[in-house]
């Protein structure tokens, strides 16, 4: 039996796998000798931390005076509230040290040439909202090389990995977390794995926004939806922070980086009609409101020459070139803004042990600790997944020191194979595929951006109506090993399950803040609006 399952291989999951690990060689506290197992259905280095881009906050002052104070307060300004400031607090005092640490395993940060040594060279950008120069990065790779150096820390501590593993359903006896069940994507194996502790770091939902996104199709909530299954809360589903700047045709990512570094925004005149700076929910509704006025908008950063863009924007120039055929040096990049990131999540404490489900943690953009509230601020993600993930893994290995070696029944293992099986002989009457389509169009034009609640109202009938014609949709490939095909089906069945939660926590939400901006409730009421709107399945 396990002594940590972590279930996600990204950031947050690399993180919180190498601490338990260090928690459990400290003296008084372990043997030495934790058994902890990360299970992913991609391979680390394939996760959504690689596409965080822009930087990680941290209150060095490097370049310019800065306080952790100041980063606690642009934190609860850009959540508009709607967060617990004991956490928000934790995390920006954790961040310096987590800088500090992360540079310790090898993250290649941009440096300043200041003749100093350490953490006192790292370089650092203004962000949107952030009072300061704050976010440390590494040119405009940030996620990908803070992920791709985890992730060989990792396998320098010798921690075990399963890759290509589809994550079914969390095991539970009595109301306590002892597993999970996974399907093996190279076999189509059904498998249970049993385990002290369980960390789900699986990430957000805002593939549910298909096409108008910069997650990855499989950004599902799997995890999110997995803890409902078992018993567990989630809270705050409606909020869904939109990026102003996503290329036009293929929604990909264009860093708040371009911008920081001092790139415009203008309509089709020409004319800046926005403080680029400004939190990311003011400028995409900026942005929203010219495309309601027949302007297209575009992204400058001419002004900053091609020898600047490549030296700190080389990512966002090759990804302009190849999806969007511009030469961001010489060209205008038309953009619009989509779906980016889901404040809202698994329901946790202060430990971030899941609301309902004992042993069982939650962190990352799966988890909602309360830290971005209505909208956050830009840069805090990947301070997050590392700062909390650190927090999780020992959290889960205490828990872990002290929970019973019983292992759980396999009625959850017998319950999900029949499942799958029910799945390979379903009619397929109806393509899901044109489903998916039509449900990440739905939520972009009716849960979006700006929303009412006449939409929003037609927008739950529409995903009720999905939900029935589900019985219709099949497979197409009945093949067991490496069907891609069953598991979009299940991301699928996934979303369809949480699409509901989105809409009805939006409908119960009568007032427009931060990325909730909902049209006929802009009367503000502190003492309503701060309360969290959570959710959960009661037998």
């Amino acid at each position: 039996m396990l002594d940590v399952l972590i279930i996600g291989s990204g950031g947050a999951g690399l993180t919180a796998a190498l601490a338990a690990k260090d928690i459990s060689t400290v003296d008084g506290v372990g043997l030495g000798n934790a058994s902890i197992l990360v299970v992913g259905k991609a391979y680390p280095t394939n996760s959504q931390t690689s596409m965080a881009q822009g930087g990680m906050n941290a209150a060095l002052g490097n370049v310019g005076e800065d306080h952790i104070s100041s980063h606690i307060a642009d934190t609860i300004k850009s959540a508009r509230g709607l967060c617990d400031e004991d956490m928000v607090r934790q995390m920006c005092a954790d961040a310096p040290k987590t800088i500090q640490w992360l540079e310790s395993i090898g993250v290649p940060f941009s440096r300043l040439d200041n003749g100093k040594v350490g953490v006192e060279t790292v370089a650092q950008r203004q962000m949107g909202g952030a009072s300061a120069k704050r976010a440390c990065y590494a040119q405009d790779y940030t996620g990908l090389k803070i992920l791709h150096t985890l992730y060989d820390t990792c396998l320098k501590e010798n921690i075990e990995f399963l890759d290509e593993h589809y994550f079914l359903n969390l095991v539970t006896d009595d109301g306590t977390a002892k597993g999970a069940t996974f399907l093996d994507i190279r076999t189509g194996e059904v498998k249970q794995i049993h385990a002290k502790s369980v960390i789900i770091a699986t990430g957000g939902y805002g593939s549910l926004y298909h096409g108008y996104t910069t997650n990855a199709y499989g950004s599902t909530g799997d995890g999110v939806a997995a803890v409902l299954r078992a018993g567990g809360a989630v809270s705050d589903m409606e909020f869904v922070q939109f990026h102003p700047t996503a290329l036009k045709s293929s929604s990909i990512l264009i860093s708040e980086s371009a911008r920081g570094e001092g790139g415009y925004l203008v309509n089709s005149d020409g004319e800046r009609f926005v403080d680029e700076l400004k939190p990311r929910d003011e400028v995409a509704r900026a942005i929203f409101e010219q495309f309601q006025n027949s302007q297209e908008v575009f992204l400058d950063v001419r002004h900053l020459g091609e020898e600047k863009l490549m030296e700190l924007l080389p990512q966002e120039v090759a990804l302009c070139k190849l999806h969007e055929h511009v030469d961001p040096a010489k060209e205008l990049i038309p953009i619009k803004p989509v779906a980016h990131y889901s404040m809202g999540g698994i329901d946790v404490d202060y430990a971030l042990e899941v609301t309902g489900i004992k042993g069982c943690f939650a962190v990352g953009e799966c988890s909602n600790a309360k830290v971005h509230g209505a909208n956050r601020l830009g840069g805090n993600s990947l301070l997050e997944i590392t700062a909390f993930g650190k927090f999780a893994g020992e959290n889960a290995y205490k828990h872990a020191v002290y929970a019973s070696n019983k292992k759980a029944d396999d009625r959850q293992l017998q319950q999900d194979k029949k499942e799958i099986e029910a799945i390979y002989e379903k009619e397929n009457t109806l393509n899901f595929y044109e489903k998916r389509e039509s449900l990440g169009k739905l939520f972009y034009e009716k849960v979006g951006i700006v929303r009412d609640n006449v939409n929003l109202t037609k927008a739950m009938e529409e995903v009720i109506t999905m939900q029935v014609m589900q019985k219709k949709m099949g497979l197409s490939d009945k093949n067991r090993e490496n069907n891609t095909n069953l598991i979009e089906y299940l991301e699928f069945q996934n979303a369809l399950l949480l699409a509901p939660t989105i809409i009805s926590a939006a409908i119960a939400r009568d007032e427009s803040r931060g990325a909730h901006y909902k049209v006929g409730f802009e009367t503000q009421d502190d003492e309503k609006f701060k309360q969290h709107i959570v959710l959960q399945w009661k037998d």
